[in-house]
């Protein structure tokens, strides 16, 4: 007889054997590495005067994401909806505990200390979208110092998550990175989504793509040193690429 059938209460299903499972949508896993970016492109241009354009089209991105992912967390897949992994602030620390004891509980999809990272960045996406379009459109110094602070709030998010990611990854023995990007983790085959929706992810990164080039190429580029200077004359200035003889 074999014993690990003998030893299951009687009625109770097999377990199933983990198997590699899709989990993370192809919509999803867009949305997170476009974020990715979309900050890290507006926190490298914010001091720039020359880049004030891709600055602000990074901030609408931003603010385009977070209007998606809370579509996508209504309507999306199992994993990507809201009601599947926001949970009480009681079940986060309950999460935490876990991982401090060393028996950490496992999830398939966002655990519950990750969700409140993802909630507190989108909301802060928000805001230091909005605020950046005060301090854009010339509402008052005060969004500027806003929209700094806030940029300042989502950075140290930011960071707590990527730490919290890497220790979730030792502790859990698994690599989180590589799932969002992949989008395959190990679990029980009940516990896998169906289809990765491949085109709508598509379309994410060709309009944002295409909006990045726009405004790539709106954004004033520097003066050529070898470029001839016009002089009332229509003749180049002396020295302004012309010959000295």
């Amino acid at each position: 007889m074999n014993d690990s059938s003998a030893s299951r209460v009687h009625g109770e299903p097999a377990p199933s054997r983990p198997a590699r499972i899709l989990v993370w949508d192809a919509p999803l896993r867009v949305f997170h590495w476009l974020s990715v970016i979309a900050f890290a492109g507006a926190w490298l241009t914010a001091e720039s005067e020359r880049w004030r354009l891709m600055h602000v089209a990074f901030g609408y991105t931003m603010l385009a994401l977070v209007a998606f992912r809370v579509v996508w967390g209504v309507a999306g897949t199992r994993h990507a909806r809201f009601s599947s992994f926001v949970r009480s602030p009681a079940a986060a620390f309950r999460y935490v505990l876990s991982l401090a004891k060393g028996r950490p509980e496992h999830h398939v999809g966002h655990n519950p200390a990750g969700a409140v990272a993802i909630v507190a960045m989108l909301a802060m996406m928000v805001v230091t979208g909005v605020t950046g379009w005060g301090a854009y459109t010339g509402n008052g110094e005060s969004f500027g110092d806003l929209h700094e602070g806030a940029a300042n709030a989502m950075l140290a998010l930011v960071v707590f998550h990527v730490a919290a990611v890497l220790v979730s990854s030792v502790v859990h023995r698994e690599n989180l990175a590589g799932a969002m990007v992949t989008g395959y983790k190990r679990g029980a085959p009940i516990d896998g989504i169906r289809r990765a929706w491949w085109g709508i992810a598509v379309v994410m990164t060709a309009a944002v793509i295409g909006w990045w080039w726009t405004q790539w190429q709106a954004a004033p580029q520097p003066a050529r040193a070898d470029r001839p200077v016009a002089t009332d004359t229509g003749r180049p200035a002396h020295g302004a690429g012309g010959d000295d003889d």
